[in-house]
């Protein structure tokens, strides 16, 4: 495998303990705001960091890169693996986002989302999931806590599920049960994990319906049954994750609402048990 070629924040911090001061300052200015040499020219850069044009053209060149663009389309390059630090600006670190800019674009993101999801798709992935013979919901990193929430939601109505790989366990031995008559739940959202096609691959091949879970920033992919692109836009460094909750509530309430009296009747047991036990 050859090797992978090092990260442009990786170069800066490499080179860091080595800087003369004014270019000690620009890399750690590009340390906070990365993204920023991604958005800026190199004189716009310059004054965002307080230094002179010529430093930002010697710190590129000290960074490897001919010239500042070659450098500019490297860090555009890692802004899109969804890094934090490609989010932040600093615009945003002199002052605070208000409430209502969170609001207005958690439901841009809400609009956005379901505007290119059709009914006729979920209900469609309801169905298969209901009829599946296993269930299984696969995420990391972030996407894993809604791998889980949608799990537990779903056990509600579907009793064969199961999200992976739990504690102390690995991928492999789960993906060696998937079989032709499931479905894989798979959460792809920024940052996605190295092994994320090499695991698609694989889904592919136990012939498993895939439901693909993923960010706007990711290309519709036709291999998988269903492709449901959320946006995450948001004010500030962190993602905008209400659409991604709101799928997974729609697809749960979609899922008990197809199953009709079957599907009422395991709540109506669930509850049962739940006032038996004492549990709750």
């Amino acid at each position: 495998m050859a090797a992978k070629e090092r990260s442009f924040l990786a170069r800066v911090r490499e080179i860091l303990p080595e800087l003369h001061p004014a270019e000690r300052r620009l890399g750690d200015f590009l340390c906070d705001f990365p993204g920023e040499i991604a958005s800026y020219s190199a004189q716009e850069l310059a004054a965002l960091a307080h230094v002179s044009k010529a430093t930002v053209s010697r710190f590129v060149q000290r960074l490897g890169y001919e010239n500042y663009e070659e450098a500019r389309r490297h860090a555009r390059a890692d802004k899109q693996t969804g890094s934090r630090l490609f989010l932040a600006t600093a615009t945003d670190a002199d002052g605070r986002q208000s409430v209502a800019a969170h609001v207005a674009q958690g439901v841009a993101n809400l609009e956005a989302t379901f505007l290119a999801i059709g009914e006729a798709e979920i209900d469609a992935a309801a169905t298969a999931i209901l009829e599946a013979r296993k269930v299984w919901v696969i995420g990391f990193r972030a996407s894993h806590s809604f791998a889980t929430y949608l799990q537990w939601q779903l056990t509600q109505v579907i009793e064969n599920i199961a999200a992976i790989p739990g504690g102390g366990q690995t991928l492999g031995e789960h993906l060696v049960s998937i079989g032709p008559d499931d479905v894989v739940v798979l959460f792809g959202l920024r940052r996605r994990v190295a092994l994320m096609e090499q695991l698609m691959a694989q889904v592919e091949r136990t012939q498993a319906k895939l439901l693909y879970i993923t960010d706007e920033g990711v290309p519709p992919l036709s291999r998988a049954a269903w492709h449901f692109r959320c946006q995450t836009l948001a004010p500030g460094p962190l993602f905008n994750h209400v659409s991604v909750m709101a799928l997974c509530h729609l697809l749960t309430t979609r899922c008990i609402e197809t199953a009709g009296v079957a599907g009422r009747n395991r709540l109506r047991g669930i509850e049962a048990l739940n006032d038996t036990l004492e549990e709750l």
